[in-house]
């Protein structure tokens, strides 16, 4: 490759990353009703960074000077408990975004972060962020729906946590995650969720000992089937029955 051809190639890697984050943010859920030139104006400032799995993306009491939308992969948010266990908030994958609350009221992190998965995000600073969300109202009240849907969630959650049994809390967790992994389809019979008992214990906030009893109860009563570090629900009239018991 001639100097002149370099030289024009490396000229031309932010046009094609520029490029890249303006597609991801009409793909965006927050960023896709922008038009054109706002979306333009948004990419200007964005840019990308890639996570290993367990890496750590931020911690709570760090300071939030960002906002990050997940390009590809899945990011975890838990926050820690008084037994010094983590409690899983929510699996974040494609086109949804966090770190919203410290962008919004520019204080430190109130929970944790890390990638589940080998992931892709685009940051955007919270000093190119704020001016621009102060021009375009109907995406703060955008960002102000997803920020409520987020504390509904962990209202049901920690209102789950204290007021419900084991039983109660897992079974609702398990259509919980048949809901999100099926996209609303509840036409399918089964579904196998690729999740752990350790880490369904740490979504309900129980112990993977009490955890793993219920479900080896469940599974001799027909409801779910334990198999390859996975679990298949296998009825669910009875587990919708436990869920509202």
């Amino acid at each position: 490759m001639t100097p002149d051809i370099a030289a024009e190639v490396i000229a031309m890697r932010p046009n094609i990353a520029a490029e890249e984050n303006y597609r991801f943010l009409d793909k965006c859920q927050l960023f896709g009703a922008l038009d054109d030139g706002a979306k333009r104006a948004l990419t200007a400032h964005a840019y990308r960074r890639r996570f290993t799995p367990g890496e750590t993306i931020f911690s709570i009491g760090a300071p939030g000077i960002s906002m990050m939308a997940v390009c590809s992969g899945t990011v975890r948010i838990t926050f820690p408990s008084t037994t010094g266990k983590e409690i899983i908030l929510t699996d974040l994958s494609g086109g949804e975004v966090f770190g919203e609350i410290s962008v919004l009221d520019g204080s430190a992190r109130s929970a944790n972060a890390i990638s589940l998965t080998q992931c892709e995000l685009l940051i955007l600073e919270r000093r190119d962020l704020v001016p621009f969300l102060e021009s375009n109202p109907h995406i703060c009240m955008k960002l102000l729906a997803v920020l409520c849907g987020r504390l509904r969630r962990t209202n049901d959650l920690m209102a789950d946590i204290a007021f419900y049994d084991l039983p109660k809390r897992l079974a609702k967790q398990l259509l919980r995650l048949r809901t999100t992994l099926s996209d609303g389809m509840d036409s399918q019979p089964k579904m196998r969720l690729s999740c752990s008992q350790n880490e369904l214990a740490n979504m309900i906030g129980a112990s993977r000992e009490n955890v793993n009893r219920c479900l080896k109860d469940w599974q001799r009563r027909g409801v779910v089937n334990v198999d390859d570090g996975s679990i298949v629900l296998t009825n669910l009239p009875d587990l919708e029955k436990l869920a509202d018991a």
